[in-house]
């Protein structure tokens, strides 16, 4: 996703980006703009949960899309609306013209457990801010509109350690007496540990409800720890991880990822905050001209910041390179005209 400041350059330059496969940093979201895991809708919070302006909100959902205004989504984006949301069938729906028409519609998303800053209730939508993906067209965090069944105002269970999904999927479960529960969560989701086995961890989603999930599937951490101890060499592993997931406008999950949404997630789970955008990552870091596995590469078309991929060693580099494609591994030079520089965010 690129520059924020591209958001005045009109219709043609989104358009043209779009059709290059790397989400533009949107306008900041505007009011009165608007409308796989299947079971009952999650109630509503009660009162003294209420979501309130100004307050802090949990997302609710495996994967909460935020969308640029509450008009945005079509209808062929109803799985990606609901409490539970049903990824995969939303994603196998969409024809690829539809994929790439999620351009100035969706922005990014959120996972499971994410607080975001609420900004404003209108209407069964709520405009947030997301705190932990930085971005130029709020200081409060990446703005955005996301269906209010999506999100709960129950503050989350607080305990010593997380646990952090570290496959690119993974399944939370129960086997209640009532039946069943199975919720597909994302890569970078994480949940506080409330209880443990050899083979499994309990976790307290933010609905409240205890689930268990395989200890392969996650790293159980210290709260003030990430997951996974930042190196080029694990940076690199993360991303690689990715190759083969289809690439998705918006896409910040294991289910898909657009460019820097690939990069984004990646750094997080290492402990390190860039920003959402690719134009935004391509001036924070330290720029260097000599490269290390885990750097972050750019390209501009114009003087125009659209694509962020991470170098992997020997002329390579792993990126999400654009609608109908999967995440792969290229050369260097098969971007080459297009360099912008690269940004290191290790020491």
């Amino acid at each position: 996703m690129g520059p924020a400041w591209m958001r005045n350059t009109g219709v043609v330059v989104v358009a043209v980006l779009a059709l290059l496969g790397c989400a533009t940093t949107p306008p900041a979201s505007q009011p009165g703009r608007a409308a796989v895991h299947q079971g009952t809708q999650s109630p509503r919070p009660a009162a003294r949960h209420e979501l309130r302006a100004g307050g802090s909100a949990w997302v609710s959902v495996s994967v909460a899309t935020v969308w640029r205004s509450p008009r945005s989504p079509r209808p062929v984006d109803s799985p990606a609306l609901q409490n539970p949301v049903a990824m995969v069938r939303w994603l196998s729906g969409m024809s690829l013209d539809q994929r790439r028409d999620l351009s100035g519609r969706a922005d990014t998303q959120a996972l499971m457990g994410d607080r975001v800053r609420v900004l404003g209730v209108r209407a069964g939508w709520v405009r947030v801010a997301v705190p932990g993906q930085p971005s130029p067209l709020d200081a409060r965090g990446y703005p955005g509109w996301v269906p209010r069944r999506q999100l709960t105002a129950r503050p989350p269970t607080v305990t010593p350690s997380w646990a952090t999904v570290t496959r690119r999927t993974a399944w939370l479960r129960t086997d209640a007496a009532e039946g069943r529960r199975r919720v597909r969560v994302s890569y970078g989701t994480r949940l506080p540990v409330v209880g443990r086995t050899a083979r499994e961890l309990r976790v307290a989603t933010p609905d409240g409800t205890v689930l268990r999930v395989a200890a392969g599937d996650v790293v159980e951490h210290p709260r003030s720890r990430p997951a996974l101890a930042p190196s080029s060499a694990s940076l690199v592993s993360a991303a690689t991880s990715f190759v083969g997931l289809a690439y998705l406008w918006s896409g910040a999950s294991g289910f898909g990822v657009d460019c820097s949404g690939l990069t984004w997630l990646v750094y997080r789970v290492h402990g390190i905050r860039i920003p959402r955008d690719a134009s935004p990552q391509s001036e924070a870091g330290t720029p260097v001209r000599f490269l290390r596995r885990g750097d972050l590469l750019f390209y501009a078309d114009g003087g125009l910041v659209h694509h962020v991929t991470m170098y992997v060693g020997g002329g390579r580099m792993v990126h999400a390179p654009g609608t109908g494609d999967l995440v792969r591994v290229d050369t260097t030079a098969s971007l080459g005209p297009q360099y912008a520089g690269a940004r290191r965010f290790l020491p």
